[in-house]
């Protein structure tokens, strides 16, 4: 599997990492049931078709993401790039927060080293801004736990521009972890560019935009609490407007022998601010189709065409 450097930081990642958000099982934002047989073998899977890294975090189940991954990589942590986060803490009825407190990242560290059964982190991300506190102490505390080798670079998901900026006069921000695919776009005109100035890696999650992009969804099979119901992009008409789309992509796809789901991750995979793009798996055979987005790059004239209905279907001027 080809890799990419992440940034200015030496580190070589394979072009697709692999997500664990619906491996954690249920809680406020799951994805519904999930056995964590099948969680552990499409871990496994993933190390066994190349993939060199996994992106968790704390809030994904509850601690369960973490503590399924620790589980699969006993006996095998040095050969996997360990990237987790912090900034969302739950209380006791399982009420998600933001908390970027010093004291409250520090605690976050600790509980996810014992759930992964490990005594470093590869990369620690700062999951979401939190407007309560001060980014300057959020950040110094970070590159304070990198100093005392705890984690071995750190990174930030879901910022603004002004934030990256306040951070990297601190110190540098050695990642960063937007949401990046063919229906969500918003960060190419400021937040990719600045990265690739400023060489900060960038790690894209949610490629297949959640699953409309896979040219397998169908509404009526999600579980009753899945946290998809609650997104704009599922709902009408936005979502016959996201489905048409990703029909009217199959025959792209079909010129290179590829699935949809493998057109969605090398058009993400096509930016060149793109390090590598976090491609989320519950079973062994979502493994499989994906590791084809990796390895091939989509032609000028198609990359056109693809730009052409996207502005056919959702009329952008």
């Amino acid at each position: 599997m080809k890799k990419r450097e992440l940034g200015n930081i030496g580190i070589q990642l394979t072009e697709i990492g692999l997500g664990t958000w619906a491996i954690g099982g249920p809680w406020d934002w799951g994805w519904g049931p999930q056995s964590d047989q099948e969680s552990q073998e499409a871990i496994e899977r993933a190390l066994e078709s190349g993939i060199n890294w996994i992106d968790t975090a704390p809030s994904y189940g509850l601690g369960h993401s973490e503590e399924i991954i620790g589980e699969v990589l006993k006996g095998q942590r040095e050969k996997i790039f360990l990237a987790t986060k912090c900034g969302l803490v739950w209380d006791v009825n399982g009420k998600i927060k933001n908390n970027n407190q010093p004291v409250s990242i520090q605690k976050e560290l600790e509980d996810s080293l014992r759930r992964l059964k490990t005594d470093y982190i590869d990369l620690y991300q700062i999951h979401w801004p939190d407007p309560r506190t001060p980014l300057e102490s959020s950040w110094e505390t970070m590159h304070k736990l990198k100093e005392q080798q705890k984690v071995r670079y750190i990174g930030v998901s879901n910022f603004s521009v002004r934030l990256l900026e306040k951070c990297e006069k601190i110190g540098h921000v050695d990642s960063l972890q937007p949401p990046y695919s063919l229906l969500n776009r918003r960060v190419e005109d400021e937040i990719l560019p600045w990265c690739l100035k400023n060489r900060t890696g960038v790690v894209a999650y949610s490629p297949l935009q959640n699953g409309l992009l896979t040219g397998k969804f169908n509404i009526s099979r999600l579980s009753a609490d899945d946290w998809r119901h609650k997104s704009p992009y599922f709902r009408e008409p936005e979502l016959s407007k996201n489905l048409e789309f990703a029909n009217e992509l199959r025959e792209i796809a079909n010129k290179y022998g590829k699935s949809l789901i493998q057109l969605a991750i090398a058009w993400v995979l096509m930016h060149p601010a793109v390090t590598s793009a976090i491609v989320g798996a519950r079973r062994t055979a979502q493994v499989d189709e994906m590791v084809g987005g990796d390895g091939w790059k989509i032609e000028p004239d198609d990359m056109a065409e693809i730009e052409r209905v996207n502005q056919s279907i959702f009329k952008k001027t």
